[in-house]
């Protein structure tokens, strides 16, 4: 193929001007090209009249390992924290209902089809329990489960591995509960797949108010290694936690093969790796207790979580690195569509790069109300995720 002297030279100035412009942008941590739309979709999924019709956490898996959109994730795990079991009908919750602390669903693929979905909870003469119940050590009575993110180890035989974080209700705290450990919840991957054949243990990545502010791991999960489809990956899992009032972000990594070898463990300083929690420095703040670290394609890294904790704004933040530094709050969507009452709120927005197509990324929240089991009578939808499609150029 014979190439012009002419042609070769347009190139050469294409390079030239556009190549600093695009190196630029792979480091810019205050501006996103976007656009976002409700995933409509993946709203209806989750618009139950019976059995499972409601719960929030809302993590997803996907069983083949692969972390990114791919043919090799034939099924998706997904789990939930506090859930809600009965009937709906004309709109309106009949007697009988029931909240179990966690449950957890299977789809088939990663397309949005009902008659591809099934949910998994422990069923009782009173309708539903907790699919995962804490019997560890440090366990006492009473204590229950939420959940936090997980992840397939393709280190360690793919072995299913869960934060639960253990629950215990108070009278001290503000909404009634306090978490009060932090276990890792392991289920073997093979088929078919046992969910009520699991084991755990508690582990030391809890820091309690005697460590200066209330902290836990679990809170995102971002696999940055080959077999999890990442790009340039390292080979490490990182794990974040969130710590304090201010939701200060905390990082941790440790090899997949080590990940059950608590004492492998490492903590972010602010500096370096080292092996100690208490030294462990916040990389950003205003994060939510549920999140979710994502690899865009230009090598940029974006941390999806509401804002604040708790309010109306679904935000992001850019990185050039897992641990940062991170940009400025970037709000991308209003959730105030959803909050059809005052005493709603909406909270722990988090991607799920496994359901995205190209080009687009996933994302989901969660709506609660303080006033929950008078408001869900009558709004019995409301407690079911929402989601919202961030489209990138």
């Amino acid at each position: 193929m014979n190439i012009s002297k002419q042609t070769i030279i347009a190139i050469y100035i294409l390079l030239f001007y556009f190549t600093p412009f695009l190196q630029v942008n792979a480091q810019d941590l205050t501006t996103l090209k976007y656009t976002v739309e409700d995933a409509d979709d993946w709203n209806n999924l989750f618009l139950r009249n019976s059995g499972w019709f409601g719960g929030d956490g809302i993590f997803t898996l996907p069983l083949g390992g692969k972390e990114t959109y791919s043919s090799a994730n034939r099924k998706t795990l997904f789990i939930f924290s506090d859930t809600m079991v009965g009937q709906i009908k004309d709109n309106k919750l009949e007697q009988g209902s029931k909240m179990t602390h966690n449950s957890a669903a299977i789809l088939d693929g990663n397309l949005p089809d009902p008659r591809k979905l099934n949910f998994f909870y422990e069923p009782s003469s009173e309708g539903a329990e907790s699919l995962f119940i804490p019997k560890t050590p440090n366990t006492k009575q009473g204590d229950y489960y939420w959940l936090g993110d997980g992840f397939v180890n393709t280190e360690l035989s793919n072995s299913i591995f869960i934060f639960g974080y253990r629950v215990r209700t108070t009278s001290q705290a503000t909404f009634g509960f306090a978490e009060v450990g932090n276990t890792m919840i392991k289920i073997a991957n093979k088929a078919p797949l046992n969910l009520n054949d699991y084991t755990q243990k508690d582990t030391p990545f809890f820091l309690s108010e005697a460590d200066g502010e209330m902290g836990s791991f679990g809170a995102g999960i971002y696999v940055n290694t080959k077999a999890g489809g990442a790009g340039n990956p390292d080979g490490y899992i990182y794990i974040y936690g969130t710590q304090g009032k201010t939701k200060k972000l905390l990082v941790a990594r440790v090899l997949p093969k080590q990940f059950e070898e608590f004492s492998k463990w490492n903590f972010w300083d602010g500096q370096q790796w080292q092996s100690d929690i208490k030294r462990c420095a916040a990389v950003t703040d205003q994060v939510s207790n549920e999140l979710s670290l994502s690899q865009l394609p230009d090598g940029r890294f974006i941390l999806v979580f509401q804002e604040a904790g708790m309010g109306k704004h679904v935000a992001i933040r850019l990185a050039k690195t897992p641990v940062g530094p991170f940009g400025p709050i970037i709000r991308i969507w209003d959730t105030s569509s959803a909050l059809e009452l005052k005493t709603f709120f909406s909270y722990n927005a988090k991607a799920h790069p496994s359901l995205s197509k190209k080009g687009e990324l996933l994302i989901s929240y969660n709506v609660n109300s303080f006033d929950f089991f008078k408001d869900i009578v009558h709004h019995p939808h409301l407690y079911r995720p929402r989601f919202i499609r961030l489209k990138l150029p």
